[in-house]
């Protein structure tokens, strides 16, 4: 058993020490799980919610003194930073294969599918995205996502000028890119977001995407903006999408609950003409032109 996981339960204000304090001192990787049963719903604009009582988990050697590791992070950090100190062996596996075998090639409308590595493409001759397996954000699992690729792969934007608003892995733009668009700006708040969809881009051997901070993607308004967030920040940012999308452009928005879906038209009805285009579990999907 090559492996070793360190349990610990933290409050939220010590997540980033500790987890800095894990990685300097060895572990492999570290994951954040909710460690009281806690749901988080939306949160505000800017805002990173963790959970009241958050247990990280670090991947470490086998052979690691984890006393010794144990030690370490106490003289690092304050008391209430650390509760009870756990340790568990892990099975010798293929970490990465594990997770594969729950990721598989999908199929979005009739000709978009993304394709993991190390699958081959189910139809060869369709429009094939390769996207390895990273962050969850960007995969084409979740719902709001499922619908965006979709709508896309319904309304293919040849010859379009296209924003993917929050782009994450940067799916959407490569969506986009793949189904003619001819320049994509990826647009996202967090620079690995950019990183992950310029690496995204040259996986699949992509030029014309242009992943860019908001402040720096100053544009002649453009035909289609997608943008894949969650509601709050959506109808915040629903004069900045007036101004980037032309008269006659269309706006797709996901990341929206049923529940949202008026109040949310409402906040865009001065300028686009939203209607609700699909709905998937409790999440929906609105689209419609620019005025």
């Amino acid at each position: 058993m090559p492996w070793l996981q360190l349990i610990i339960d933290t409050p939220p204000e010590a997540v980033e020490d500790l987890e800095d304090a894990l990685l300097e001192l060895g572990a492999q990787a570290v994951t954040l799980q909710d460690a009281a049963d806690q749901p988080l719903f939306e949160p505000a604009p800017g805002e990173v919610p963790l959970w009241n009582r958050t247990r990280l988990m670090a991947l470490l050697d086998a052979d690691t003194d984890t006393t010794a590791l144990e030690t370490a992070l106490r003289q690092r950090l304050p008391d209430d930073a650390l509760g009870d100190v756990r340790v568990e062996p892990l099975e010798d596996r293929d970490w990465v294969r594990a997770w594969m075998e729950h990721f598989e090639p999908m199929r979005f409308g009739e000709r978009l599918w993304i394709v993991p590595g190390g699958f081959e493409a189910p139809e060869p001759d369709a429009v094939n995205i390769q996207l390895d397996p990273g962050l969850a954000f960007g995969t084409g699992t979740h719902p709001t996502t499922a619908m965006c690729l979709r709508w896309l792969d319904a309304h293919p934007p040849a010859g379009q000028r296209v924003i993917d608003y929050g782009c994450g892995s940067g799916v959407l733009a490569l969506a986009a890119r793949l189904l003619g668009a001819d320049h994509v700006l990826a647009v996202d708040t967090d620079p690995q977001a950019l990183l992950a969809t310029a690496d995204n881009a040259a996986r699949n051997a992509l030029d014309g995407i242009t992943p860019c901070l908001p402040g720096d993607c100053a544009t002649e308004p453009v035909d289609l903006l997608l943008a894949n967030i969650l509601a709050g920040p959506l109808q915040a940012l629903a004069p900045r999408f007036a101004e980037l999308v032309r008269p006659g452009g269309q706006l797709v928005l996901a990341g929206i609950l049923a529940t949202q879906a008026q109040a949310l038209m409402a906040a865009c009805a001065g300028d686009f003409d939203l209607q609700q285009v699909a709905q998937q579990e409790e999440w929906v999907c609105l689209a419609g032109h620019r005025h």
